[in-house]
């Protein structure tokens, strides 16, 4: 088992996918049996028609799959977005990586505000993040060996793990329509959203921009409000 170490190991991969922007078109001219190979600028318009509209089923007739590597507290933000599907690392059948995430010194923030308006910012005394950093790791590191240590012991996976925090990170593939996708990162591209998730959701928005560009810019130009 190699030493426990703190990196920035996440990313987002798009493994497949089955979308473009015709997939919108045709899903919303079978209502008028009419089917079209390529886009013109009356399909550009009809696009931007049923966005501003909230017109959303045919945004729906399209896939992307992502294979996703994030901290275990991302992932569980990530996971209330239902609608879509999920399988991801398991703990009870292999043993975790010895990696986990510690914020950036930058990263380290406090609360301020009441519940519903919360803003987050960063604690201007740097001893105080570089200590909060110090604690994260320290005890990260320490629950990290004691879970090497059961395993040793002969104590089951799925046990053993009990004693792991959050902050560890996790896998899976994600497999979502475009619709879901735009509401993914109406929401976790906010200024409101953690700050750890936003900065996944700015990869996949990357994505989305370049297999979608004209839903995407649609998207864009109508508040980045899912339809």
């Amino acid at each position: 088992m190699s030493d426990p170490v703190s990196s920035s190991y996440g990313f987002v991969r798009l493994d497949a996918h089955m979308a473009d922007d015709l997939s919108v078109v045709n899903s919303a001219r079978v209502s008028f049996a009419k089917h079209t190979d390529t886009l013109d600028i009356a399909d550009k318009a009809l696009i931007n028609f049923l966005m501003r509209e909230r017109h959303g089923t045919p945004f729906e007739h399209n896939a992307f799959r992502f294979h996703v590597k994030c901290p275990i507290f991302v992932a569980r933000e990530w996971f209330r977005h239902r609608i879509g599907s999920f399988n991801e690392f398991s703990a009870r059948y292999s043993v975790m990586p010895p990696e986990f995430y510690i914020p950036e010194e930058s990263a380290v923030r406090h609360q301020v505000g009441k519940p519903g308006s919360y803003t987050f910012e960063m604690i201007e005394d740097s001893a105080t993040r570089e200590n909060a950093r110090r604690a994260m790791s320290s005890v990260i590191k320490q629950s990290i060996r004691m879970y090497n240590s059961l395993l040793a012991g002969g104590i089951a996976k799925e046990l053993a793990r009990n004693v792991l925090p959050v902050s560890m990170y996790t896998q899976f593939y994600w497999t979502v329509n475009s619709r879901s996708l735009m509401n993914f990162l109406q929401l976790r591209s906010s200024d409101a959203a953690q700050y750890e998730i936003r900065q996944y959701a700015v990869d996949i928005e990357k994505h989305f921009a370049e297999i979608m560009p004209i839903t995407y810019s649609s998207w864009i130009d109508n508040g980045r409000v899912t339809p």
